[in-house]
Parts: C-alpha cells; sequence; structure tokens
C-alpha cells in the first residue's frame, strides 16, 4: 500500500531516556482526555515505576489510560506492578500472551516491537526506548544509546489510528472503532511545515513498507547516507543497494554495535563487513555502551527514527514502526548527534587481511547472502496469527498465562 506524506508537522529529537522520559512523563501528567501506550519492555525498576504513577494519577483524574505491552518483552512484570495499574482503572493488554514451557517463554517470533506514546490525540512519541532503567546512561557501562522523537501535527492522527486498529482487532471491542472514527474527523492541528510519514511493519498489508522506505531512501542519495542500527543483519536487496551507493560516490556510512547486548549481533553483521566494506562502506563501532538506535539520514534532508531494525526480525516478523520525515533541520540535527557518535565513540573497522580469514568470510558470505535471500519467505510459514491482545484484570499470574 502506498504511504500517506502529511503537511504541517514538527519533530523533537530525544537522545536517551534522560530526554525521553521527562517528556514523556510531563505529557502524561498533563493529560486531560486519553493516553495510550504500546512498548515492548517495562521493567518494575526505577523508569518503571515513575511510569507507573503517571499512569495513575491520570487515571484517577478520569483520563483513559491503555497500555499494551509484548507478551515476551513484559512477561515478568511483578504482579504488584499490575495490580496497582488496574485497580487505579488502566486498561493493561498484553499482545500474544503465552504460558511458559519448564520455565522458559516460547513465543520468540512476531513480537508486538514498537514503541509509542500518544497523548490527547496531540502529542505523539516514537522511537526505539523501552520503559527499563537501561535507558538511563548514568547506569553505567550497560545503559544502552537510543533515540526517540516527539511529533505533533496531523500525522500524530495517523500514529493514534494505528494504535486503535490493533487495540481494535485484537480485543473486538467496539469501543476503540468508534475512538478510531472520531479521531479521525477531528481536525488537526498543523505547528509546523515538516513533510512526515508513518510506516509501520506487520504480517497483514504491510510486510515490507519500512524497508521499502529504507530502500528508497538509499537509492536516492546523491551524497551521504548514515544508517545507526543496533541489529543490523538485512536482507541482499539492501545490502546490494548499499554498495550501489558506495560505488557511484556516495559516502555511505554504517553506524553498528561494538559492545553490544547480545554478542550474537555483532557476529553476524560481522560476516557483512568485508562485502560492504569492498565496495567502499565505511562501518563504525560503537564502543562505548551497547547501541540500541534506529535511526538514519540521507543527504542531509531525509531521516527516520523508530523502532525497527535491519534484521530479520524486525524486517519480516515482528510489528514495527518508524516515521519517515523529509526536513533538513532535523535531518541536520540527527546527522549532527551521530557524527559526534562517529567522532569520540566509534572505532573504523578495515577489510580482513589475513587471507584464511577472508576466504573463511567469503565461504560464511555465500551461505549468509543465501539465507538473507530466502528468509522472508520461510518466515512467512511461522504461524501468521491475527493479533491477539489479553486485557489483564489483575495479577501476575493472569499476565503468563494470557487469562483475562
Amino acid at each position: 500500500m502506498p504511504v500517506k506524506w502529511t503537511e504541517g508537522n514538527a519533530f523533537e529529537l530525544l537522545e536517551n531516556g534522560e530526554e525521553f522520559f521527562p517528556a514523556v512523563y510531563e505529557s502524561v501528567a498533563a493529560a486531560q482526555r486519553s493516553v495510550l501506550i504500546e512498548t515492548f519492555i517495562i521493567f518494575d525498576d526505577r523508569v518503571g515505576r515513575d511510569l507507573l504513577k503517571v499512569l495513575v494519577e491520570a487515571a484517577g483524574r478520569g483520563v483513559q489510560v491503555d497500555v499494551t505491552v509484548d507478551g515476551y518483552g513484559t512477561a515478568d512484570l511483578p504482579s504488584a506492578y499490575i495490580d496497582e495499574l488496574v485497580a487505579a482503572g488502566v486498561r493493561l493488554h498484553v499482545f500474544d500472551p503465552k504460558p511458559r514451557r519448564f520455565g522458559l517463554r516460547t513465543n520468540l517470533f512476531r513480537r508486538l516491537h514498537r514503541k509509542i506514546v500518544v497523548v490527547d490525540s496531540q502529542v505523539a512519541f516514537v522511537g526505539g526506548i523501552n520503559f527499563g532503567a537501561d535507558h538511563l546512561i548514568e547506569t553505567g557501562p550497560t545503559a544502552k544509546q537510543d533515540y526517540a522523537v516527539r511529533v505533533r501535527g496531523p500525522i500524530v492522527a495517523d500514529i493514534e489510528a494505528d494504535v486503535l486498529k490493533l487495540l481494535a482487532e485484537g480485543t473486538r471491542e467496539r469501543g476503540f472503532w468508534r475512538r478510531l472514527k472520531w479521531r479521525r474527523k477531528r481536525p488537526q492541528e498543523r505547528p509546523g511545515g515538516v513533510v512526515a510519514a508513518w510506516v509501520t511493519r506487520d504480517n497483514d498489508e504491510h510486510t515490507n513498507d519500512i524497508e521499502q522506505q529504507y530502500r528508497l531512501g538509499i537509492r536516492a542519495a546523491r551524497h551521504r547516507i548514515t544508517i545507526a542500527n543496533a541489529y543490523f543483519f538485512p536482507g541482499y536487496s539492501l545490502l546490494r543497494d548499499l554498495r550501489s551507493a558506495a560505488q557511484r560516490g556516495v559516502e555511505v556510512i554504517l553506524i553498528l554495535q561494538g559492545e553490544p547486548d547480545m554478542p550474537a549481533a555483532r557476529f553476524a553483521a560481522m560476516m557483512l563487513y568485508d562485502y560492504l566494506l569492498s565496495a567502499g562502506v565505511k562501518i563504525y563501532e560503537y564502543c562505548e555502551r551497547p547501541f540500541h538506535g534506529k535511526v538514519a539520514t540521507v543527504d542531509g534532508q531525509w531521516a527516520t527514527v523508530g523502532s525497527s531494525n535491519l534484521d530479520p526480525l524486525s524486517l519480516a516478523l515482528n510489528l514495527e514502526g518508524n516515521v519517515m520525515i523529509e526536513d533538513q533541520e532535523f535531518a541536520t540535527c540527527l546527522q549532527e548527534r551521530l557524527d559526534d557518535l562517529v567522532e569520540n565513540q566509534c572505532r573504523l573497522m578495515e577489510r580482513a587481511s589475513r587471507p584464511r580469514r577472508r576466504i573463511e568470510r567469503v565461504f560464511l558470505g555465500v551461505f549468509v547472502f543465501h539465507f538473507l535471500r530466502r528468509f522472508p519467505a520461510w518466515a512467512g510459514r511461522f504461524p501468521a496469527r491475527k493479533p491477539k491482545l489479553t486485557t489483564v484484570d489483575a495479577g501476575l499470574e493472569n499476565l503468563h498465562e494470557g487469562k483475562p
């Protein structure tokens, strides 16, 4: 389906939890009608408890609050936390809740990986930041480097409609459809001049929209591409586009994990290094802390911020959401932040020099490329179930076992 672009939007870049959490809490604290949250993870730490506090207070003054969490990512939320939310009137929904098998979570694929907050249909937050203290740099060397945006303008209606659609389909409640239709009819404020689009990936009508927007941006680039992505293992077509861009003289910069929270992610990405480096792509590994961002810029004019990694899970299985932004001021702001990482906290990767190592990587590369070419087709064989949400009444047992 074609991507819908809207004019009259305004964006503010938020880096790490230090900027993101206070902005979200401030908006929720000022909410008068509604708060919608989708997130992969809520932890019961100081960040999660701050979120709990503002949500309970909002519900207590009559605001309708809906929180949707992923059944895999947020499987360990304590019973006391859930009970306090529900007792205050917050509606807590769990995406694809599953019971544990032998104490292990088994619902690995097709996750709700989006991170969205919408308040009073007027302001939205989108990015890659979960509600946990590990997104606060002050917590130390394991804190994650990440990005989000605060959004105002007509695009907020598109973001909100997507959240309400998931709730309506998952819970089969007519009330969400009524809210969706009402929101669509509301006139939208136009606080800025930015052209932007809300782009999602799902397992129905939008199976590759985010990847296609990346590829369009890469193919249109004339001067510079910067992609900063936590889990980099894209399909062959996107890799080929990056090589082609570098070979026609575009400066192509990748910022990837050097100190990953999941070592397998760096191992997989490194299989692709020689293939990209040989075409002139510059690869930098961020070495200060784990990198969790999912952002990119092209020619200082186009940018994206969102939840989608460039790996098989995000590109072929999960529910994801990114904003695509055509604005020089915003793209320049994001580019400056990324340039600072490159200059001060990254190391430049070089092509393998040992002959044996290069031969091994050639064979690995052949295997990886064949795998990547075919993964979307194979992934399609996973159960493509419709979104299933369970609204939790109370208790840890209900969250784990998906009981109403």
